[in-house]
């Protein structure tokens, strides 16, 4: 059902926007690909898994941060596929501090990358899809979007400000056969994730896999982490026309994490 449909995935070279492009190519989706300073080799073999699938691919740059990069991306998306139909605003960094020492200049990169992007591709996005009386945008927030926890002030706020604007999209574009919705992921391993252990473990001078198991214990009751795999496919069931009534809802996917 979504063979021949285009999308765009920001910071989809590794991670879960890596799973969630995979994904989508199954499905015979055209897909942009979107890093922000990736190796000619990384680029290269994120494209050929692609089309491994038999559809189209390409790579855009593009810092998402900045919004004249991001009117660069769709416009090179319309070009190399001849339109627009999914959104996946997945890019994301962080930093962590206490709040008193956090530093002004990662709260405004944590904001612009986290949050301030998925507003700067909806803007663009909406006319194109409202033209076509069909689109998706998923937001990938966190478990963090509908908790917080200490010393993460900045992706916190982000998150919880993706989960927001998903509602007011998705009551924007009601009416017109587009759904945004929030995917909010507990811990997956990511590089991302990864280095958050990796510091912990240096820190508290223990094995990395002790300290992975320490992260899971205190959030996720499952014990295990979530797979870039397993964001796909739910990304992919949010494009099926199963969920065309499936609008302005932030979606936990965390092992049990916000259940507790």
């Amino acid at each position: 059902m979504l063979k021949g449909k285009s999308a765009i995935v920001t910071g989809s070279t590794s991670g879960i926007g890596r799973g969630i492009a995979h994904a989508l190519a199954k499905e015979g989706v055209n897909v942009m690909t979107n890093g922000f300073g990736d190796t000619p080799e990384t680029i290269a073999t994120v494209k050929s898994e692609i089309t491994a699938f038999g559809v189209k691919a390409d790579y855009n740059p593009a810092d998402v941060s900045k919004p004249e990069q991001i009117d660069a991306m769709i416009d090179a998306t319309v070009k190399s596929f001849g339109g627009l139909d999914i959104v996946v605003n997945n890019a994301g960094i962080q930093f962590v501090s206490p709040i008193e020492s956090f530093p002004l200049e990662k709260w405004d990169a944590i904001l612009a990358t986290n949050l301030s992007s998925a507003f700067y591709t909806s803007r663009r996005a909406v006319p194109l899809m409202r033209n076509k009386g069909w689109g998706r945008i998923i937001n990938i927030a966190s478990a963090h979007g509908l908790v917080g926890s200490e010393d993460k002030s900045a992706y916190v706020a982000a998150k919880h400000g993706i989960v927001g604007l998903s509602k007011v999209i998705a009551l924007e574009t009601a009416k017109d056969g587009i759904t945004c919705n929030a995917i909010c992921p507990g811990w997956v391993l990511t590089p991302l994730v990864q280095k958050q252990i990796d510091d912990a473990a240096a820190k508290g001078g223990v094995s990395k896999d002790e300290e992975a198991k320490k992260f899971l214990a205190e959030k996720q009751p499952s014990m295990q982490f979530v797979t870039p795999e397993e964001i796909g496919g739910l990304v992919v069931f949010l494009c099926s026309d199963a969920a065309q009534q499936m609008t302005g809802s932030a979606y936990s996917i965390d092992g049990g994490w916000v259940a507790q």
